[in-house]
Order: C-alpha cells, then sequence, then structure tokens
C-alpha cells in the first residue's frame, strides 16, 4: 500500500491493539510490579532487560535500546515494513486501513492473486515435466524441498501462461502488470519459458515475483521479475519469509548471490539463508537483514568481482552498524559457489566456514592497508582520508569509537620507542565521547509528558511562554507544541505519540525522553512534573526581569547620555556657568 494514513487511524489502531498481548503471543512475558519483563527478542542476554508497559503501550530494552509501539514491534521482530505492519494490526483488529490519496493508489489486490496462480501453474506443470523434475535431482533437490519453496516449471511454449489464465482482457492486462509478460512485433508472449521457476515472497508470504534458471541455452542463464507495483527489488530477499516462518527471529541469516544456493543449503540443514535476487546488497535490504537477526554473514566468491560485491554490502552496511549487531564475510575459493561448497565438503565444514568468517573491521581494515604504504606520512594520511569517511557513516556507539580507535592506532604506525600523546575525557563527555544529557527542568517536564501525556490536564494555561523562542528556553517550542497535542488528546498513550510525531524533528529526541527511567509512584511523578514546569515558568520570569532591568538602565544610560550632551553643547556656546 503506498497512500498515506491518516493520523487519526493510527491513533484508533493503537488505541485498540493492546502491545502487551501482542508480545506475549510471541515472546514469553513475566509481569514485574506494573509492567512486564522478558530477555530481550532482539539481542542474547542471561538477565531481563526487556519491558512492556500497559500504560504507556511501549516496549523499550535497557540493554540493545530497542523501544516503540505495537507498530514498531511488527515491523523489528516479524521484520516487516510500516504499512505491512499497520495492516497486519488492523486485520487483527477488524479494521480496513484508510489512505489519504495524496500519493500512488494502493495496488489491485489482484495482482497477489495473478501472481499466486502463476505459482500453482508452475508447480503442476513441473509434475508433468521429467527433464525439469530430473534436472532438480541431478542438483540434489528432495521432493520436501522443492515443495517448501514451491519451485515450479515454466514450460517451453511462448504461451502456455497465457492460455492457462489470460481468460479475458482484465486477466492479460493483470500479468502485464505483474511482469510476467513480455512484448514484441508480433505481440505478448511469456516472459518465463523452458526454466525452473522460484516465486519470490515478500515478508508475509505473498508471491510477489519469480526468478527463473534456464533449463537450456536459449537466453540468459537466470531471468528475474521486472520492477512492479508489488516487486522492488531493492528490498526483497529471497527465502527470507521462509526463513522466519521455521525459526522466527534467527540467531544469525547468510546472504548469497542466487536462489539455487539458497535451495542448496536448505536441503542441507541451512534454513538461515536468503538471496539478494541478483543485485548488489541495498541498504534497504541490510536493515531487513538486521530485523531478522543481530548477526549477517555475506557469502561471495572470493574473486575480484565477489569482493568488489562484498564491498559494496560492507558500505550498505557500515551505517546500520548499531550497537549489538554483527557481520561478517565469507569468501569462497575461486571457481565455487555455496552450492558446489556444500555439496563437495558436506554441512558441517560449511558451518565451520561460516563460523570463522571474517569480521566485517578486519575487512574493513584489510581493503585499505592492502594497498597503502604505511611506513610513510603520505601512505598514513591517505589511509586515513580514505578510510574516515565510510567510518563516519556509522552510528555513534562502542564500535564506531573501536573502528576510530583501530584506525588512528593504523595511521600512527610509530617508529620503535615513539609513544603515542595519551588522551583524557573532555569534562562533561562520557566514555564514549557523547555529551552527559543533564536532567534539565525542560528535560525532566517534557519526559513525563511523553511517558504519561495525561498530566497536560494539570498544566495552567501556558500562553506566558507564548513570546519565549528557544533562544531564551531551550527546547520551549518543542513544549508548546506538545502540551497543545497532548491537551487536544487527553486519552493519548505513549506508542501513540510516538507514532503520531512520525518524521517531526524532535522525535528522535522525544524517544529518548520515552524511555528515561522516571522513579517513583505517579503522584510523585505528578509533582516532579509540576515542580519542572513552575521552573520553567521562573525561569521565563527572570529572563523578562532581566529584560525589563536592562530597559530601565539604558534609559538612565540614555538620560545620562544626553545631560552629558547638552553639557557639551552650553560648554562649546560659551554659555556654561
Amino acid at each position: 500500500m503506498a497512500g498515506l494514513i491518516p493520523d487519526s487511524f493510527i491513533e484508533e489502531l493503537l488505541a485498540r491493539s493492546d502491545v502487551v498481548e501482542l508480545i506475549e503471543r510471541r515472546v514469553p512475558l513475566k509481569r514485574v510490579g506494573s509492567e512486564y519483563q522478558a530477555c530481550c527478542p532482539f539481542h542474547d542476554e542471561k538477565t531481563p532487560s526487556f519491558t512492556v508497559s500497559p500504560r504507556k503501550q511501549f516496549y523499550h530494552c535497557f540493554g540493545c535500546g530497542a523501544h516503540g509501539s505495537a507498530i514498531g514491534f511488527l515491523m523489528q521482530y516479524e521484520g516487516l515494513e510500516f504499512l505491512d505492519a499497520i495492516e497486519e494490526l488492523a486485520r487483527a483488529a477488524g479494521l480496513e486501513v484508510p489512505t489519504t490519496g495524496k500519493q500512488q493508489p494502493r495496488p489491485d489486490t489482484g495482482l497477489y492473486d495473478i501472481l499466486a496462480a502463476c505459482a500453482k501453474f508452475y508447480i503442476e506443470q513441473l509434475k508433468s515435466n521429467p527433464q525439469a523434475v530430473e534436472y532438480l535431482k541431478g542438483r540434489g533437490l528432495s521432493g520436501e524441498i522443492s515443495r517448501d519453496f514451491e519451485i515450479g516449471y515454466a514450460p517451453s511454449g511462448w504461451d502456455g501462461l497465457i492460455k492457462q489464465l489470460a481468460s479475458d482482457d482484465k486477466k492479460l492486462d493483470m500479468l502485464k502488470q505483474a511482469g510476467m509478460l513480455s512484448e514484441g512485433k508480433s505481440g505478448v508472449y511469456d516472459k518465463f519459458r523452458d526454466r525452473i521457476m522460484f516465486p519470490i515472497h515478500d515478508r508475509r508470504g505473498r508471491v510477489i515475483a519469480f526468478g527463473g534458471r534456464a533449463l537450456s541455452d536459449d537466453g540468459p542463464k537466470y531471468l528475474n521479475s521486472p520492477e512492479t507495483a508489488l516487486y522492488h527489488k531493492s528490498r526483497e530477499l529471497y527465502g527470507l519469509y521462509l526463513a522466519r516462518q521455521r525459526s522466527g527471529r534467527l540467531e544469525n541469516i547468510i546472504v548469497v548471490e542466487g536462489y539455487m544456493d539458497v535451495v542448496a543449503l536448505a536441503q542441507f540443514g541451512f534454513r538461515n539463508v536468503v538471496a539478494t535476487s541478483g543485485t548488489a546488497t541495498t541498504a534497504q535490504q541490510v536493515e531487513i537483514l538486521f530485523r531478522a537477526a543481530d548477526s549477517v554473514v555475506f557469502c561471495f566468491d572470493g574473486d575480484k568481482a565477489g569482493r568488489k560485491a562484498a564491498w559494496r554490502a560492507l558500505e550498505a552496511t557500515l551505517p546500520k552498524m548499531r550497537e549489538g549487531l554483527q557481520a561478517k564475510f565469507l569468501f569462497l575459493p575461486e571457481g565455487e559457489d555455496p552450492d558446489s561448497m556444500v555439496r563437495k565438503h558436506g554441512g558441517e565444514v560449511f558451518a565451520q566456514q561460516i563460523e570463522s568468517a571474517t569480521p566485517l573491521s578486519e575487512f574493513f581494515f584489510d581493503h585499505f592497508t592492502g594497498v597503502t604504504d604505511l611506513g610513510s606520512l603520505d601512505g598514513r594520511a591517505r589511509l586515513v582520508q580514505q578510510a574516515q569517511p565510510f567510518i563516519e557513516t556509522m552510528p555513534e556507539g562502542v564500535f564506531r569509537d573501536m573502528m576510530s580507535a583501530r584506525l588512528e592506532s593504523l595511521a600512527q604506525h610509530r617508529l620503535q620507542g615513539h609513544q603515542p600523546i595519551a588522551k583524557t575525557r573532555p569534562a562533561g563527555m562520557t566514555e564514549r565521547g557523547k555529551p552527559i544529557q543533564k536532567r534539565t527542568a525542560m528535560r525532566t517536564a517534557l519526559a513525563h509528558l511523553v511517558q504519561n501525556p495525561g498530566l497536560v490536564a494539570m498544566v495552567d494555561d501556558i500562553g506566558e511562554f507564548a513570546e519565549a523562542a528557544n533562544e531564551d528556553i531551550q527546547g520551549v517550542e518543542i513544549f508548546r507544541e506538545l502540551v497543545d497535542f497532548c491537551a487536544k488528546r487527553p486519552n493519548i498513550t505513549t506508542a501513540q505519540l510516538v507514532e503520531l510525531w512520525h518524521g517531526h524533528p524532535a522525535l528522535p529526541h522525544l524517544q529518548k525522553l520515552a524511555v528515561w527511567h522516571l522513579p517513583g509512584e505517579e503522584d510523585k511523578q505528578a509533582q516532579e512534573f509540576i515542580g519542572a514546569v513552575n521552573r520553567l515558568r521562573l525561569n521565563w520570569v527572570e529572563i523578562l526581569l532581566s529584560r525589563v532591568t536592562n530597559i530601565i538602565e539604558q534609559r538612565e544610560e540614555y538620560r545620562a547620555l544626553q545631560t552629558r550632551q547638552q553639557a557639551l553643547k552650553n560648554h562649546l556656546e560659551g554659555k556654561q556657568d
């Protein structure tokens, strides 16, 4: 679905969705006081640090920082896109998703039906084609694996699919829209012919495209569906739906280049494998991968082309390397692919190779040091010049700090006996070099309001802040906007607030405040909130007093200058007494 969803619907949807119930169906929760706890489903831990708040309708992990609403949980746990998560919740709540129609119209659901029919047609064709069956057997695939992946066969004729499914002009048009037909001088014909067919599923299990492997030398070895209203290859991963159906959230995930690699590895028990469908790894795909698992292993050929593809994957991965995530790279011997490797050496050997894959940091620095003379100042300067921009794309955190420290160490490549200058941490900075976030009156007031929007009822008229700007009191403009927002929605939850502020420049700041630890019972928290608001009022009154004082002082100075001016005039005119 591509249209914009009205805020009012998102608000209603979250009001009808219980985040505790949603998460408990996937993660065992234990009630502790007014909240629920569990070991975080997004990173490995032995002591529970994952909490779910019924009042806020919000989850947060104090270990890895994962947090959000019911929508965010479905996106992070199930690997769904935002719109898919909305549809999933809406279906459970018995609601129909509306759109404003400001963007492209929602794709015709008939496209899903026609593609499902195509998949069924290809499966039936495989059963009646001995040559295709023998090909799959020759590749070592079992009937069970072929069934699990819904592998089929496109007949060699030019119009087998058309004859079967294009019963009228509308169906023919649907096949065109779904990317299943090609057009030439003599008219339209089946795009896929005499090929083993691999259906590509979206993260809800619906067929959205196909990849075809040729049985003959007629045409390219592999042929993929074109971009359609349903299929955008830059954000799809072949095999991901089946991998998650088998294991839920995966411990790790292996990325390969071909459909047959995915299926062959599954035959040997590796059910955590996906393919990029013949494209370079994109940032969108990396984001989806890290929603599915904390550890990703990219598996490429060891030749020049494979290493180039691996570097492209690394570039897409660096900006997504949040704390707790890991990426590795496995380079196979030249001439080998995952399919041939696992058949030649067995699953145990391949598992060992995956375990000993090259960490991202090692691959990163090897890439630069291999072509840099660290024995010269020019070489070390070149190393920093080339590597630093990539490190700066990484999110702030321990891993980025360690990458920067490693680069610095390589750049210093000291002569024997030369020691680096010891560094001291600047005042007011954390160990990671981030400013320490002080609990100011403004941050305290905003944190309480985000975590308990109902407190807005305790706020008297804040019209006195109407003339205040961020230059006067930092954050006052957000405070005014948030108070007005909550006043219009007295029963809103933290989860609803965060989702409805999606795209607002202040959202990242409010998300941090949404997970601040605010100790004490509700009465105490309410008092702390009112105290913070009153401190803001006092701060503003003091600013106004300072302005008035300045005006008075300026007036007195002005009168003194006027007196001095007149005295000098009198002196010049000889009228001085």
